[in-house]
């Protein structure tokens, strides 16, 4: 007999491995003829005969979720995915293609520090490793690394793994076509040019195709309302918010809301720690929108100045650079 007809483990765990190979139509035939054997072959012989049926089928079955699930490596990664994050490992995080940013992404969101991409990610941030991408007018977008599993999907399936921020001065636009705040965020003009407009439209299709929808949290009443209450929006493209900049807000006891629109994302922990004033993490060369309204009044929008203060303010209808982040 040829060796490899030999089972070192039996006749059970050989016949397992077959079964693996087995379609479901097979599969329920056998069931079907194990089923005939037990009814004539009398109590004893269908007592031994259903202990090994069951155990072939339990490693059948485990057999099949491993193909499935386990992937190349990792639990819950399916052999691509895990192929694109072991690459995305293996070079300089500044060269992860927009495929390697989101399966890094994803694979924290599944993971968490357990993933074998965190550190490389965790690193990137807080090193500030910028990223490029080319937008259909030619111009190239930089950005780089805010968050880990911060944000939460729209969707309400979990964590987005990574959030990103532009860095670059690229795009320039106003907050409305009047001088007003009223609406907040959720209503503003420039909330429709990033997610469906203009602005959207100068994204790649392939990077389009792999940004997440995110909740986004934001006073979309207006800037007078000591008590307004914040709601959440559906966004692709967003701004950031007064409160996921800074530690703690300079307006809290006037306008609470100020403290509620996100929390402070993980790379500006302990570099950010100025929240009226300048801050080097936050400059970029000119002043960028946040999606906050200024508080107390009706017709501004905050937004960081030149030297990184994050407490500075725009009429709405004033064009200032545009800084859009995103999650994968």
């Amino acid at each position: 007999m040829h060796a490899a007809a030999i089972s070192p483990r039996g006749g059970v765990a050989r016949r397992a491995a077959n079964l693996r190979g087995q379609s479901i139509i097979e599969y329920v035939l056998i069931i079907a003829i194990i089923g005939l054997v037990i009814v004539f072959a009398g109590p004893g012989v269908a007592g031994a005969i259903r202990n090994q049926f069951n155990l072939v089928g339990n490693t059948v079955n485990s057999g099949t979720a491993g193909g499935v699930e386990g992937g190349a490596s990792g639990g819950g990664s399916v052999g691509a995915d895990s192929a694109t994050v072991q690459a995305a490992i293996a070079k300089d995080a500044k060269d992860w293609t927009l495929g390697e940013q989101k399966a890094v992404a994803e694979d924290i969101a599944a993971k968490g520090e357990a993933s074998p991409a965190y550190a490389k990610a965790k690193a990137a941030m807080d090193a500030g490793t910028k990223f490029s991408m080319k937008l259909t007018d030619g111009k190239t977008l930089q950005y780089r690394i805010i968050g880990i599993n911060h944000d939460d999907l729209a969707d309400g399936s979990g964590k987005a793994g990574l959030t990103f921020l532009t860095t670059s001065t690229t795009i320039s636009s106003r907050m409305n076509a009047t001088n007003t705040n009223a609406g907040g965020w959720e209503k503003s003009e420039l909330r429709q040019k990033m997610n469906s407009g203009e602005i959207w439209n100068l994204m790649p299709s392939d990077f389009q195709s792999k940004v997440k929808a995110v909740r986004k949290l934001t006073n979309n009443v207006g800037g007078t309302d000591e008590n307004a209450a914040v709601t959440a929006t559906s966004d692709k493209l967003f701004l950031l918010s007064y409160s996921e900049i800074v530690p703690t807000s300079y307006w809290a006891s006037g306008y609470p809301w100020t403290s509620s629109e996100g929390t402070q994302y993980e790379a500006f922990k302990g570099k950010v720690t100025n929240n009226y004033s300048g801050n080097d993490c936050l400059k970029i060369g000119d002043y960028w929108w946040e999606r906050s309204a200024l508080p107390g009044n009706s017709s501004y929008f905050l937004n960081v100045s030149s030297n990184g203060g994050p407490s500075s303010n725009g009429i709405a209808a004033y064009s200032n650079c545009v800084c859009p982040a995103f999650s994968f």
